[in-house]
């Protein structure tokens, strides 16, 4: 993947299962937020999936769209485009209905001196969203954030085990998933919460940041020793592939790689795929934010990009100085500051 488009092309690659998946649901697709980090890539898997699976249905793109020219290429790739602020009542209120919601509208950073506006977004918007979307099937983006800190010899938390967030985003976040739990039981609305552990790709995610600072010869701090890292491409499958297992008793899978990736190693293997040595600072703390996905895995087999690979793309496309989103993941945050 040296370009945009091979990029594009590799993210909204559907595998075999997801047109299976999706030729079992009724009624349109509809994709809110669309136009941010990881929407338009789930927004063309779809369109893929759909075709793959030879029912057709619409998949809708709702997104404020501020970035120029993306709601006309998402339209020119199949897509149906609606330009709403979802936050917006009257904009909520006059969206199309559809069958199926994938809710991926979230705020993450900017969380500090702003913590009113993380919460507005991150737990009261779903709830208004619920309300509207009560008779649809409702798959929601959540984060490992709501997890707490665990020991990196535990293998991560389970779907089972214990929450525990740490910051005002985590806690906004849990918040999300419990309002939109009450909704789910109120009106019967199926619901799968997707616990996603930093997604990656060419232009962002714990792997561009690592060979960014390795590049710029700017320290790696060690004390957030463990990492959970997945292919964007697999966790928008899996996303999808959720929809038809939403229940009115809420489907919670954790969506991540399957190795605990060590960051002094894979920054190592960056800096020898980049020529650099990387500096390293601090040790490594006893716990992490880790989650365990072996349910995700067993429903829809591995991410498709091992981390060897994943490694390999990221250090030709920062060396060759590929565009970025300009969005660290800030992994190494153990305060739960954003």
């Amino acid at each position: 993947m040296r370009t945009l488009a091979e990029l594009d092309e590799r993210l909204s690659r559907p595998r075999d299962g997801l047109a299976d998946d999706l030729g079992k649901l009724d009624g349109d697709i509809m994709i809110l937020g669309a136009g941010g980090k990881l929407g338009p890539s789930l927004v063309r898997l779809a369109l893929r999936g759909v075709r793959a699976s030879g029912v057709p249905r619409r998949v809708i793109a709702v997104s404020r769209f501020s970035e120029p020219g993306l709601a006309q290429s998402l339209q020119e790739s199949g897509a149906t485009v609606v330009a709403a602020d979802v936050a917006d009542e009257e904009a909520l209120r006059g969206l199309p209905d559809a069958a199926n919601v994938v809710f991926l509208v979230g705020a993450k950073f900017g969380t500090a001196g702003r913590e009113h506006a993380t919460w507005f977004t991150n737990t009261y918007l779903p709830g208004r969203v619920a309300d509207r979307f009560r008779g649809s099937r409702i798959a929601a983006l959540s984060t490992g954030n709501v997890y707490p800190l665990v020991p990196v010899t535990s293998g991560g938390s389970t779907e089972d085990g214990p929450t525990g967030p740490v910051g005002d985003y985590a806690m906004s976040c849990l918040g999300r998933e419990r309002v939109l739990t009450h909704f789910a039981a109120e009106y019967g609305t199926p619901l799968s919460l997707i616990r996603l552990n930093y997604a990656v790709e060419m232009r962002y995610g714990v792997l561009v940041d690592l060979a960014q600072r390795i590049l710029a010869d700017q320290p790696i701090d060690l004390a957030t020793g463990q990492v959970n890292v997945v292919w964007q491409g697999y966790a928008n499958e899996v996303t999808l592939r959720s929809l038809p297992l939403a229940g009115a008793e809420p489907y919670v899978l954790n969506v991540t790689g399957p190795e605990l990736v060590s960051v002094r190693q894979a920054a190592e293997a960056l800096g020898e795929a980049l020529g650099r040595r990387p500096v390293f600072t601090g040790e490594e703390a006893p716990t992490a934010l880790l989650s365990n996905a072996a349910r995700c895995h067993g429903l829809f087999g591995y991410p498709d990009l091992t981390l060897t690979e994943l490694i390999g793309h990221t250090a030709r496309w920062v060396a060759d100085g590929g565009p970025l989103l300009g969005k660290p993941t800030k992994f190494e945050r153990r305060d739960g500051k954003f």
